[in-house]
């Protein structure tokens, strides 16, 4: 069952807007019902120290709170941050994620560069080892390409056989050659290199702030319900 609307007022009433705007997306998309994981990831590479400062990286992440109301049961987030490394793998809540970005990010250390393949390795075990074998909605957040292009071609299409879906959502100059990688991994041959298309990419702009909550929510899961079913078809999906 999804957190119902009094659950969600009790603990986290400045989110009760996303988790109306984000249930009026899921139904229009189809997924009214749907039962989903969602996984956040952040990118921490130096250049995104602007994006943390001005509090659009905690935006983000209320806002996925909201979605993920919506669409799972346990109120909670897993966060992944990553840059050079993996930086910290933990969550947020609906009853404490109030700055709770700022919280994380003055326990971590050097923002490096951007290392897609870790990020992702580090959410397929989280995963696999949860145990769940839900479909899973990850939204992953970034302001650049990665540093090893080949691996994280590898780990899109090594991860299509599981039930996790990507969402990619990139933060800046929405005419930047640094997304050029993303919007071909959206792309990636089906089944040559994959068996299922498990890839999405939206940009947010330079402020993604001012991305309308109904348009963040309907870029977040437009992509969902045709990998849903093409998932099932190939029994990645039960």
């Amino acid at each position: 069952m999804a957190i119902s609307l009094h659950k969600v007022e009790e603990t986290a009433p400045a989110l009760v807007s996303f988790y109306k705007s984000a249930g009026v997306s899921l139904h229009k998309h189809g997924l009214s019902g749907q039962r989903a994981a969602v996984y956040l990831v952040l990118d921490y590479s130096g250049s995104m120290k602007p994006y943390y400062r001005d509090g659009s990286v905690q935006a983000l992440a209320d806002r996925v709170l909201g979605l993920s109301a919506n669409l799972d049961d346990d109120g909670s987030v897993p966060v992944v941050f990553f840059s050079t490394d993996v930086d910290a793998v933990t969550d947020i809540t609906l009853d404490n994620h109030r700055g709770r970005i700022d919280t994380i990010v003055a326990g971590l250390g050097h923002m490096g560069k951007t290392s897609y393949h870790l990020a992702m390795d580090a959410v397929i075990d989280h995963y696999l080892d949860s145990g769940s074998t839900a479909p899973a909605l990850v939204v992953f957040q970034t302001d650049g390409g990665p540093v090893n292009k080949l691996a994280a071609e590898r780990y899109v299409c090594k991860a299509a056989k599981l039930p996790l879906f990507w969402q990619f959502v990139g933060f800046g100059n929405t005419r930047s050659t640094q997304f050029d990688f993303l919007r071909k991994l959206d792309e990636l041959a089906v089944p040559a290199r994959r068996p299922v298309d498990n890839a999405g990419y939206f940009h947010a702009g330079p402020d993604p702030r001012q991305v309308s909550d109904a348009e963040l929510y309907d870029r977040l899961v437009r992509e969902f319900p045709a990998w849903l079913a093409a998932a099932r078809a190939q029994g990645v999906v039960r």
